[in-house]
């Protein structure tokens, strides 16, 4: 993945990731950015989100003022008019903002197969050109080239296009081997078996038929509530402070709350975890 990461920034194509709610695909982009010493600009798709939200719009509210204070200053009307869509008068979504760094930011397009098949062919401009056309505003072309990272939970199909001008990976959650070196770079002061516990149980989980399987950062969470509590294990005791980090809806809490629900999946997670330890020892 990194030499992928690689070839994409050189090559100024954008990174198309898909797989699973919380497998980590916005922390790549984040990790990215902080990796290059750069910023990350983030649109965050929704049903709903406009051109407006993603490019920018004019501030009428500032035009309206301009128009106040600059009364008898201007011989026509049509100065007036050249003045109010002027780039002072506009406000830049992110998108805009991405291509007028004077340096190369990370451009997030997280969460794309929300929207619809006509926004998303408004990005190929920008994925495409490097350039935005504004209606009353004009063409903006980059500045600087941005490392583009779009998400896909698989909601829908992202069209072929879109596709065409990225390249892909899949992201699925990690192997348990490598959940348990994540849960250890965020609990550093637990041990081996602590690590190897949690991502076994994170395997259990997912294994399991919930509605929301947990992510990588729901598990990270979940570690960090049993250092709190001062506990290095799981028991069948904590399942009612433990379930709001791992059911999140109810059909899901009413299934880890039947009477050996709970407790089957830690004995899985246990034996997974006994597995990891039988195949070598994670670094902490």
């Amino acid at each position: 993945m990194i030499q992928v990461v690689f070839l994409a920034a050189k090559l100024q194509k954008p990174l198309l990731l898909e797989g699973p709610a919380g497998s980590g695909k916005t922390q790549l982009a984040i990790s990215v950015a902080a990796a290059a010493g750069t910023h990350v600009e983030r649109l965050q798709c929704y049903r709903g989100v406009t051109e407006d939200k993603a490019i920018g719009r004019f501030d009428e509210g500032l035009q309206r003022l301009y128009m106040e204070f600059s009364k008898g200053q201007h011989e026509n009307w049509q100065t007036v008019q050249a003045n109010l869509k002027g780039r002072d008068f506009f406000r830049p979504g992110p998108l805009m903002r991405a291509l007028e760094c004077e340096s190369p930011c990370v451009l997030l397009i997280d969460e794309l197969d929300k929207v619809d098949d006509g926004f998303e062919a408004m990005l190929l401009e920008i994925l495409s050109a490097w350039q935005l056309s504004i209606p009353e505003f004009g063409t903006v072309a980059a500045k600087s080239i941005p490392f583009v990272v779009l998400t896909s939970n698989e909601e829908r199909r992202l069209a072929d296009p879109i596709r065409r001008r990225s390249l892909y990976l899949r992201v699925e959650h990690p192997a348990p081997e490598r959940e348990a070196e994540i849960i250890a770079s965020r609990t550093p002061k637990a041990d081996q078996s602590f690590h190897r516990e949690v991502a076994g149980i994170a395997l259990s989980f997912r294994n399991y038929s919930l509605e929301k399987p947990p992510s990588v950062s729901e598990m990270i969470d979940f570690a960090n509530a049993l250092q709190l509590l001062g506990t290095d294990h799981v028991t069948a005791e904590l399942r009612d402070v433990l379930l709001p980090f791992l059911a999140k809806t109810e059909k899901d809490r009413r299934h880890l709350l039947l009477r050996e629900g709970f407790k089957s999946l830690l004995d899985d997670g246990a034996r997974f975890a006994q597995g990891l330890g039988l195949h070598g020892g994670i670094s902490s």
